[in-house]
């Protein structure tokens, strides 16, 4: 398989909405009252899903902590975007997630001021993952809400449940549970699914396909072992998980945050096309609407 090579960037890309904007702009239909899905690609496999007023934030990135990190290694996480909001400026946040330990997914330069500007919100880990959690975030180990393959729990109007994922293997720990998830959630007629990390695994189609899912966030850089790291699905693997789960719209993620691991969503949205999938290519700080759920068909 081939993987579509990084860009060469001349300048950082600017979100299509930033900072103040941005927030305003959520603000601006989050109060909406109707049965609208709203969602805002925030960069790399953050997003803001926002629904009656409520808002849950998948696994946001919002810092130049691995930029530092690994600035002075072999391995430099040249940044593509720009951040699109600093973490304490997003309010209202009930819930949040980290579908597994890598920093983009579990970043304490972002989750510690969120935390501090939404004393309320609660974190959604692996159950696998809560000691290693609490040591990065420095916080009470039973702070965060912990999750293993299967679990169902309601947090407030979001229904939760998670889905193991593969990155690239379907780990386990010594107690038999998953370190790397994805979750699943529902509110009012609606059903997202954000994958986290991850590969196709044998069974999991079946899995996606009895819940119904309007729409999925799915990874599209694929992997490639020049990187050094762990891959994901491709662009045309993830549509053609799409098409086989029922998955009617697609909105990728996992790509243009840094030069050495990212893809064109062009592969991605071509493939879509062809299965008759809805590939929904945000830029960052774009939102999208959803009108109506896939009994009707997507629309924005």
């Amino acid at each position: 398989m081939s993987v579509a090579p990084a860009r060469e960037i001349s300048s950082l890309i600017q979100p299509l909405q930033e900072g103040q904007a941005l927030i305003d702009a959520i603000d601006a239909v989050v109060s909406a009252v109707d049965e609208a899905l709203y969602l805002w690609w925030l960069g790399q496999s953050g997003f803001l899903l926002a629904w009656q007023g409520h808002r849950l934030l998948f696994d946001p990135y919002l810092s130049d902590s691995l930029t530092r990190k690994y600035a002075d290694t072999d391995k430099p996480h040249v940044r593509v975007t720009e951040i699109a909001v600093p973490p304490q400026a997003l309010t209202g946040i009930e819930v949040v997630t980290s579908t597994h330990n890598h920093t983009d997914h579990l970043d304490a330069e972002t989750l510690l001021p969120l935390r501090e500007a939404n004393p309320a919100m609660q974190l959604i880990i692996p159950e696998a993952n809560r000691s290693f959690v609490a040591d990065r975030l420095g916080c009470a180990a039973d702070w965060p809400v912990g999750f293993d393959d299967g679990d169902s729990k309601d947090l407030g109007v979001f229904h939760i449940r998670a889905v193991a994922a593969a990155h690239e293997e379907l780990d386990c720990d010594e107690e038999g549970r998953h370190p790397y998830l994805g979750y699943i959630v529902q509110c009012g007629s609606w059903t997202v699914y954000h994958s986290g990390d991850t590969l196709r695994y044998e069974g999991m189609v079946e899995r996606l396909r009895g819940y119904d899912i309007d729409v999925a966030i799915l990874p599209i850089n694929g992997r490639n072992p020049a990187r050094r790291i762990a891959g994901n699905l491709s662009g045309t693997e993830v549509a053609e998980l799409a098409r086989d789960a029922g998955i009617p719209v697609v909105v990728p993620c996992h790509y243009e945050m840094f030069e050495f691991n990212t893809a064109s969503p062009e592969e991605f949205a071509r493939r879509c096309r062809d299965l008759e999938i809805e590939p929904r290519v945000l830029r960052c700080g774009e939102g999208a609407t959803f009108e109506s759920t896939q009994t009707e068909g997507p629309q924005c």
